[in-house]
């Protein structure tokens, strides 16, 4: 074997070993990388890109003929691709394989911050990020738009006594919910994580159409869904540059009193609702699920079914005894209070989740655990939860 061909090959295998763009790619026409792959369903209508292949790996294309170097962040860091110029003035990259889902990339074009006209602008990293989506297949239909009934996703506006100024939410109403002129419903208030706003659940969560689905198989009660905003559409870092004095425990702590004095009261005045807490359910993933305890514990009473998807607490396990004045201490009365206190996360994720819910049990707290297997912190395991706990709720 001529030494330039055995050299090749120690450096294809080196590479691949250090997880390093594939040297395949670099023999790859544009039209190959085509037939490789199929298109994600984020690409914009006219648009091919971005796209995946069976393996799990994505694909990347962006126009930068002045560019010298360019780079794809993910912001779930399942990876991080340096593309490779090609002679049309685009630049072409693919990632390691990656778990299924729903997954969030910002370019960098010479460490200048891109958007990817590719794809829609989505919720999260502070306002805008572009994102592919690797399909599950049919355990994915669970929030595939089906041929069922469709319930209405509403722009709701109210005024917020807390903040002196009006406020966007949406509110998702079941499909029969316009025909029953004096039926009421349950509601569940579900809130997103940190870098995002009331727009997350509604997009990248697929609530609409899960809730449609499984209404229509039966599998849970009709019910109302309140998406808000969580006031953490930044990160704390960022937010504490602005804010030295607020600290990790109050970051987003104003949502709170918003919640509770302003879009509750409005959500009942405007929809028809069952004003009362064996109606009421709350549930937020990540900073969310952190911003879920502190109304539910900090206001007894107000919910009787409450959920954590990866929930980012302020406290360690060690301190359950004593946080929130000791509301845990008691289970009796919190027993009484929560029919259904749900935790879920995913396998690959180190947010600590069953560490607390055993915890919990141990301290005679009623608790319901869940894990999304092969998934992180990210939207896959997030829609994952929701299909758990919703059959769970109103029960």
């Amino acid at each position: 074997m001529p030494k330039r061909l055995i050299t090749f090959c120690l450096l294809f295998l080196i590479s691949m070993a250090a997880g390093r763009e594939r040297p395949w790619l670099w023999f790859l026409t544009e039209a190959d990388m085509i037939s490789r792959s199929q298109m994600s369903e984020t690409a914009l209508e006219g648009s091919e890109w971005p796209r995946y292949d069976s393996l799990g790996r994505a694909f990347f294309r962006l126009k930068a003929p002045e560019a010298k170097k360019v780079v794809l962040m993910s912001m779930e860091s399942y990876y991080r691709v340096e593309l490779q110029k090609g002679d049309n003035g685009y630049w072409y990259g693919v990632s390691q394989p990656m778990p299924l889902g729903f997954h969030l990339y910002r370019y960098y074009v010479d460490d200048s911050l891109r958007m990817d006209d590719c794809t829609s602008l989505y919720s999260g990293w502070e306002g805008g990020i572009n994102a592919i989506e690797l399909p599950e297949g049919h355990e994915g239909d669970y929030y595939r738009r089906q041929d069922v009934a469709h319930g209405q996703l509403h722009d709701f506006v109210y005024y917020s006594t807390v903040e002196k100024r009006q406020r966007h939410s949406y509110v998702y109403t079941p499909a029969s919910y316009e025909q029953s002129v004096n039926r009421r419903y349950p509601v569940l208030y579900l809130q997103h994580g940190m870098r995002e706003d009331e727009r997350a659940w509604a997009v990248q969560g697929r609530v609409c159409d899960i809730m449609d689905n499984m209404i229509a198989s039966g599998a849970c009660k009709e019910m109302i869904v309140v998406l808000d905003s969580g006031n953490i559409g930044m990160t704390y870092q960022d937010y504490n540059k602005r804010h030295p004095k607020v600290t990790w425990q109050d970051y987003g702590a104003e949502f709170e009193s918003i919640m509770v004095e302003d879009l509750i009261p409005s959500v009942d005045r405007t929809f028809r609702t069952y004003a009362d807490s064996l109606h009421r359910a709350i549930s937020g993933n990540s900073l969310g699920g952190r911003q879920t305890l502190d109304i539910v514990c900090r206001h007894p009473g107000l919910f009787a079914y409450v959920s954590t998807f990866s929930g980012s607490f302020h406290f360690d396990v060690p301190q359950l005894p004593a946080v929130y004045g000791g509301v845990f201490s008691n289970p009796g009365a919190f027993n009484s209070r929560v029919k259904l206190f749900f935790f879920g996360c995913g396998s690959c994720e180190r947010m600590g989740t069953k560490d607390y819910c055993d915890r919990l049990r141990e301290m005679g707290i009623h608790t319901h655990y869940y894990c999304s297997e092969g998934t992180a912190h990210e939207w896959l395991t997030w829609r994952r939860c929701l299909r758990e706990l919703l059959p769970l709720l109103f029960r």
